[in-house]
């Protein structure tokens, strides 16, 4: 959208109105022509989509370090499905709600966690991690013995397995709650070498202990939003079948019943997206994924 102090975002200034206006004047060179006969719905799940592969390209992270996701609401169902399709072998999903824990399932996660019932830190050694300073020093020193017996140099011998990646792996933990103090629990119980993802919102002031993320180097990354180039790749993802995007549908409703949508997502066990179709009737919502 244009107005005279430039470029701005559509739904996100007061001289460019959001979805919800019956006309919208945006910028031409940035509307994309929906692919492969895409359907509507799926095509709608283009921008959170993106969103979410931003996220994971800017994470860095490779097919065998785990990733950890922090909330799976439609944020988080969003980076597990960017995880998958982008070749992560272990995403552990980490929600209180069972409904999007279950919907994390569908998306792909290989482990789920019930933070009520343990953290989702806690198989950090099955998935070859260090938890403390402790056992990074043992296990240096365990390799640097064992290295001694090679005939080649020490130095050349752990250069070579830094490259084959014997060394330890870190994982990537998406923080994808947006909550204040989310984040000083995951520098709490983040192993060793951790990177995070900023992925969530926060609105307001937070407090952190850089002791923990220093003793454990720790990375804290953020991300915003997504590129055009992203936001096309993503549409193009959805329309080839490389990412599935339907269990992140739980409901569709008509205009009507825009208000009963915003009242049913405040509910976790009923809702991840709904989408709003113009030319249904009536305000009740129709359930998928259910």
């Amino acid at each position: 959208n244009i107005d005279p102090k430039g470029y701005v975002p559509t739904g996100l200034s007061p001289s460019a109105s959001g979805g919800y206006a019956e006309q919208i004047l945006v910028q031409s060179s940035l509307m994309f022509e929906v692919p492969n006969g895409l359907d509507a719905d799926s095509a709608a799940l283009t921008e959170p989509m993106a969103v979410a592969l931003h996220a994971v390209r800017r994470s860095r992270i490779k097919k065998n370090e785990p990733a950890i996701v922090i909330g799976c609401g439609p944020v988080g169902l969003g980076v597990i499905i960017m995880l998958k399709a982008a070749g992560v072998k272990t995403v552990v999903a980490s929600d209180f709600s069972p409904n999007r824990r279950r919907l994390a399932e569908l998306c792909g996660a290989d482990v789920l966690i019930d933070p009520k019932q343990q953290s989702p830190f806690s198989s950090w050694k099955e998935l070859g991690l260090l938890g403390n300073v402790s056992e990074a020093i043992n296990m240096g020193m365990g390799i640097f013995d064992k290295v001694q017996t090679f005939s080649l140099p020490w130095v050349n011998a752990m250069r070579v397995g830094d490259k084959l990646g014997l060394l330890p792996k870190r994982p990537v933990i998406f923080e994808c709650v947006g909550v204040s103090g989310i984040m000083q629990q995951i520098l709490e119980g983040a192993p060793l070498f951790s990177r995070i993802v900023g992925v969530g919102v926060c609105m307001q002031s937070d407090k952190i202990e850089p002791a923990l993320a220093i003793n454990k180097e720790l990375e804290i990354q953020y991300v915003l939003g997504y590129t055009p180039l992203e936001f096309r790749d993503t549409l193009h993802m959805i329309a080839e079948g490389k990412i599935d995007v339907s269990p992140l549908i739980t409901g569709v409703v008509g205009l009507e019943g825009v208000g009963n949508a915003f009242d049913a997502l405040r509910d976790p066990e009923q809702h991840a997206k709904i989408l709003i179709d113009p030319k249904r009737a009536g305000s009740d919502i129709e359930l998928i994924n259910a």
